[in-house]
């Protein structure tokens, strides 16, 4: 599923116009960016929890070259399935 079939459902099931359903699609996102680079976390309780890990810098390999090279420390974005999900999955 794309983005615009993901609209297209959130307008059927709200009953919206597919502009209110973009709009609102595009301020969660925002949210969830906002929140995420500030270093917090978003919980929706049943769904799961966006979260920001940090990656330690580490020597790996290319694999063409066989050259071993550094890779850098960063952050990365996380979402751990909450339970009634991961049970309906």
């Amino acid at each position: 599923m794309n983005k615009a079939e993901l609209v297209s459902k959130i307008a059927d099931d709200a009953g919206l116009s597919k502009s209110q359903a973009n709009s609102a699609l595009d301020s969660f996102i925002d949210a969830v960016t906002k929140t995420l680079k500030s270093g917090d976390k978003v919980t929706l309780v049943g769904f799961g929890t966006f979260s920001v890990s940090k990656r330690s810098a580490r020597t790996g390999r290319n694999p063409q070259t066989g050259e071993t090279i550094k890779i850098k420390a960063k952050k990365v974005a996380r979402f751990k399935a909450g339970k009634e999900l991961a049970a309906k999955i």
